[in-house]
């Protein structure tokens, strides 16, 4: 089984900030870095900045050495297949092997309906989100590469140059519903559970469904996932189980933010975020005991971070990480 990884979310709004966040990362002793694949600003709306991820992270492929490019997560409707084959296998070329492909099915009906793109219902993005894993696997590994679905086909396509990392880069899919998680058990190599976004929010603006995703959740997730590995005639333990988390650490137990943050993501008391999946929250000692059970009893040994405080990422690098070293 791998060791326990740390992934850091970059800023979203400048790519000044994102790099200098990414270059410290990689010094700090962060495994990989991140960035959503949204048109519009998550936590800012339409008049807040908001870099486009693959082109970003070309850029950060080209300033860094070690840390591995994980977008969290690409929206599969937002390019071709094809396209996004050559989009990605660059980012690789570009990083020395260190791209992973993180990839959903898209979930912003606002964000698709404002830029124009066709929003299919859930069945349909999903099945269109593993006609695009299969066609871009192809394009990243076949001499010939062709493929034959129901949405998306390709004839002889260009696959030159091809990814660094052999067989080819991991895939991480992101999500939690079952029918995610079939095409997770099938094609999968790193899986990031996180609450469902069906009603058009992630889980920092839906509380019901972040509340609702609590550590029992998680572990039927994980159950689900790896009986539809089983049933795929995979290992489930060749399938890495990643997280998503909204953190802030603090040396002061009680610091006010605690609670403020723990209200803001819908939760009744600071206790039972502390305890939620998706948010660590509290001093450093109480991270790295969360962390260790949450290593030890649900086997999630990657997580992504969003550090919503310089404090929390120093923390995170210079007292967590090393308790897992």
């Amino acid at each position: 089984m791998p060791s326990v990884k740390f992934g850091l979310f970059l800023p979203t709004r400048d790519f000044a900030e994102a790099k200098a966040a990414a270059l410290r990362a990689e010094a700090r002793g962060f495994h990989s870095v991140s960035l959503n694949d949204h048109f519009v600003s998550q936590d800012g709306g339409v008049d807040v900045a908001q870099l486009e991820c693959l082109s970003t992270l070309t850029a950060i492929a080209a300033v860094t050495e070690r840390v591995e490019l994980v977008p969290s997560v690409i929206a599969a409707s937002y390019r071709t297949p094809a396209m996004l084959a050559k989009m990605t296998a660059t980012i690789d070329q570009i990083s020395g092997g260190r791209f992973v492909l993180g990839i959903g099915s898209g979930w912003n009906v606002a964000e698709y309906e404002a830029h124009g793109y066709p929003f299919p219902d859930a069945a349909e993005r999903l099945d269109r989100l593993e006609e695009t894993i299969e066609l871009v696997r192809t394009m990243w590994t076949a001499d010939d590469a062709t493929y034959s679905g129901e949405y998306f086909s390709i004839a002889r396509a260009s696959s030159q140059p091809r990814p660094v990392r052999r067989p080819h880069p991991p895939i991480m899919v992101g999500g939690s519903s079952k029918h995610l998680l079939s095409i997770a058990a099938r094609h999968a190599d790193i899986v990031n559970l996180i609450p469902p976004t069906a009603h058009g929010k992630d889980f920092i603006k839906d509380a019901d469904a972040t509340v609702r995703f609590d550590r029992a959740r998680l572990r039927q997730r994980i159950t689900l996932l790896h009986q539809l590995a089983e049933e795929a005639d995979r290992d489930p333990a060749g399938i890495e189980l990643s997280g998503f988390m909204l953190a802030n650490l603090s040396g002061d137990a009680e610091h006010p933010v605690f609670s403020r943050l723990a209200q803001r993501l819908g939760f009744a008391d600071l206790p039972s975020a502390q305890r939620s999946p998706v948010a660590l929250i509290g001093t450093p000692e109480q991270a790295i005991e969360e962390l260790h059970d949450r290593v030890g009893a649900d086997g999630v040994k990657y997580f992504i971070i969003v550090s919503t405080s310089p404090e929390t990422e120093a923390i995170l690098a210079d007292e967590v990480l090393p308790a897992f070293a």
